[in-house]
């Protein structure tokens, strides 16, 4: 019987994140394109980057518009602003030569949200123009990258947990990288798959995708975050004093899910794209913290000084019924999912008594921006947090593949949620979460 080879890891810690991996020294002077970079994901790993400036020297961050906040950097961290969908190739690539853009690594987290059609469905219910738009962009900075004569060593896309087919319905528990695609419909993540495959064994470039599942972190685009919308809720139920009823049944209000944070999340795929052996694979991302959205509602309670109440069923005898569209589900056996729920965030955001409070909020603390601004930003805020709130079947996406390579970083899910609403506040998008009472008060 041969002894197990026993390898070495170093680790370290970094406020509330843990097990993160400690590179050589001997990585240094390193080049990376950020694409999204205004967005939650391509924000964050600006920032991971940017903690190393001796092994990242030059970051190039890519995004539509300029950064919405200033940030002092230690590496050279360049904005450069370019529309990878209203662009040519041509335009873009001119771009990238004279703002004297180079990359040992690209990161790639553009993505476009199409508003559904009325009378469509939910948010992603319109397939084929995220096909659409989403393939493009990627195709656009492909072509450019090749006219630029910009060669990485290695190319990362991040999908997330739509590629599971979750969104469609429960899938087999845990997910894991190799599980099949999901073919119900069409999905944008495989079509950018196929056209990064081709791209990378054409120009002899190394890939690797991170499919993380719901992201927390905290940037002026909320329009895609569950944290914002729920600090909404709370900021108002703590105006008014009233307790926070929770909007699901006992099914949402159980289920264990996954959580990614946005600066875990970059940890992991600096990880990912600096190891030699991960080359050409595929990696869940999440922060290994088993959570629940049903806990998560009391603490949030408790941070706000408000009570709860939990899905009692005398409470609400008239509960409304959902079920997800295809039978069988992604799992290819089983019942559809079935989703039951008292009332939903998006209903409680239209209710104009609610609107009227964070009003006198924003006045009152001289906040930035409103997500009741316009019924498209209502819903796009609202609905995404009542998908993942009221959602009945289990997140569990499984983390073995870069455990078993090294990969050891986690976050407590509940301590990363109350940080993003903390960053919230300083980005003057949220009020001061309430000091918690002194006994005897």
């Amino acid at each position: 019987m041969e002894k197990s080879q026993i390898t070495t890891t170093t680790i370290c810690s970094k406020g509330i994140y843990h097990g993160l991996p400690v590179f050589p020294s001997t990585i240094k002077g390193l080049s990376a394109i950020v694409t999204g970079a205004n967005g939650i994901s391509g924000d964050h790993m600006v920032r991971v980057l940017d903690e190393s400036p001796e092994r990242w020297s030059n970051i190039y961050a890519l995004s539509r518009r300029p950064p919405p906040v200033e940030r002092k950097w230690k590496s050279n961290v360049k904005h450069v602003t370019m529309d990878f969908l209203y662009s040519s190739p041509a335009e873009m690539a001119d771009k990238l030569k004279k703002e004297g853009v180079k990359a040992d690594y690209v990161f790639f987290f553009s993505y476009i949200q199409p508003a559904p059609k009325e009378g469509m469905g939910g948010l992603w219910s319109d397939v084929e123009q995220m096909v659409k738009v989403n393939v493009l962009l990627l195709s656009n900075f492909l072509e450019a990258l090749k006219e630029a004569e910009i060669k990485p060593k290695r190319f990362l896309l991040q999908t997330g947990a739509k590629n599971y087919g979750l969104h469609l319905g429960p899938c087999v528990t845990p997910q894991h990288e190799n599980d099949p695609r999901v073919l119900l419909e069409n999905n944008f993540y495989y079509a950018q798959e196929d056209l990064l495959f081709e791209y990378c064994r054409r120009q002899g470039v190394g890939w690797n995708v991170t499919m993380p599942s719901t992201i927390l972190g905290a940037v002026r685009d909320a329009a895609m975050n569950v944290v914002f919308p729920l600090g909404v809720f709370a900021s108002v139920h703590a105006y008014l004093q009233q307790p926070m009823v929770y909007p699901g049944d006992w099914a949402s209000f159980q289920n264990v899910s996954d959580a990614s944070s946005a600066m875990m999340n970059g940890y992991l795929t600096e990880w990912v794209v600096l190891n030699p052996d991960a080359g050409n694979l595929r990696f869940n991302a999440t922060d290994g913290s088993h959570f629940s959205y049903g806990k998560l509602w009391m603490t949030l309670a408790k941070w706000y000084a408000v009570p709860y109440i939990i899905p009692e069923e005398e409470a609400h005898p008239q509960f409304k019924l959902k079920e997800t569209p295809y039978t069988p589900p992604p799992r290819g056996f089983g019942p559809p999912g079935r989703v039951r729920y008292a009332y939903s965030l998006i209903e409680w955001a239209k209710e104009p008594r609610n609107q009227a409070v964070w009003d006198k909020i924003v006045k009152e603390y001289d906040l930035v921006q409103s997500p009741f601004i316009s019924e498209a930003t209502l819903e796009r805020v609202f609905s995404f947090a009542d998908g993942a709130i009221l959602q009945t079947w289990p997140i569990a996406l499984s983390m073995d593949q870069s455990r078993k390579m090294g990969f050891f970083g986690t976050v407590d899910s509940v301590e990363s949620i109350r940080t993003v609403l903390e960053e919230f506040v300083e980005l003057k998008m949220l009020p001061p979460i309430p000091k918690p009472r002194e006994e005897g008060d």
